[in-house]
């Protein structure tokens, strides 16, 4: 049975695994961000002469924003991003020149997205969306088996969606926007709002309620434009008891029993990710599986 590569290429750090899948992992590693010449070596290094070089192809789901389209000439490349010395970074070349081997590039949350309808809460459905929530918001859509791309990756993130009755007053920290649903729900919104990490707010707080409004707008709004058959929220903020559940229930009260009869009434339309926080790895790993 071949072997494949996945690597979940983060801004803060890079995990890369070898294997045919979530209980097949052969060899693991995983190191910290840090410049593109170090970080990308390191991870040809583990499948070029370390554990991972039995793998045929290797897939990666990266940060961003990144250029996914082949006939682009900056294919593979970071574009404009915060991440220090990042901009620019050929990823997807740096790594197949390395290594010799093909690669599969996707956006980081794509590729949870592909893990998630492969092993995870996704199993047996052809549409599926993937939110993470942690320092920004990102979105990967899974449509009639294939992710969605076009010139830039959908950025469901900076989506504007109404505001809750008790938090007129916030503008929001997007820089973008201000007010979207990444500026107003991110842990970067939440930080700066109420000036503690969201891991130290109380369960009791009005925080929470707050943020089950913004997402469950993003939820139902995602539903209704890619008529997906499961929202799945992952990423630290999700961590909160309850949160996810608290997301479900507005959101199908949003709906208010549209397209009803086309869902899946056995099963809750939003979930925690079956894979948790090995999501995004695992699905870079189903990317070179589905690319082979």
């Amino acid at each position: 049975m071949a072997v494949y590569g996945g690597i979940d290429a983060g801004g803060t750090s890079f995990r890369c695994v070898a294997g045919t899948g979530p209980d097949a992992i052969l060899a693991e590693v995983a190191f910290p961000t840090t410049t593109p010449g170090e970080t990308l070596a390191r991870a040809a290094a583990f499948f070029s002469d370390g554990p991972g070089a039995g793998a045929t192809r290797i897939g990666i789901g990266c940060f961003g924003p990144v250029a996914l389209s082949r006939a682009d000439p900056a294919y593979g490349h970071i574009l404009e991003t915060p991440k220090p010395g990042w901009a620019g970074a050929d990823v997807a070349g740096t790594l197949a020149r390395a290594t010799g081997k093909p690669v599969a590039l996707d956006t980081d949350v794509n590729a949870a997205a592909r893990g998630e309808r492969r092993w995870g809460a996704g199993q047996g459905l052809d549409d599926v969306c993937y939110i993470t929530v942690g320092t920004g918001i990102g979105a990967g859509i899974v449509t009639g088996g294939r992710t969605i791309q076009g010139v830039l990756h959908p950025e469901a993130g900076h989506i504007r969606v109404p505001r809750h009755p008790h938090d007129l007053d916030y503008p929001g920290c997007c820089p973008f926007h201000g007010d979207c649903v990444e500026g107003l729900a991110s842990a970067a919104a939440l930080f700066d709002r109420w000036k503690l990490p969201p891991d130290s707010l109380p369960d009791d707080h009005p925080a929470w309620d707050i943020e089950a409004h913004y997402l469950a707008h993003l939820a139902a709004t995602l539903v209704l434009i890619t008529a997906t058959a499961r929202v799945i929220l992952g990423g630290g903020v999700m961590a909160r008891a309850g949160l996810v559940e608290a997301v479900n229930i507005k959101t199908v009260s949003l709906l208010a029993g549209y397209g009803s009869s086309a869902l899946r009434p056995q099963a809750p339309l939003v979930v925690a990710p079956g894979l948790r926080l090995r999501a995004g790895v695992l699905g870079a790993l189903a990317l070179a599986i589905e690319t082979a």
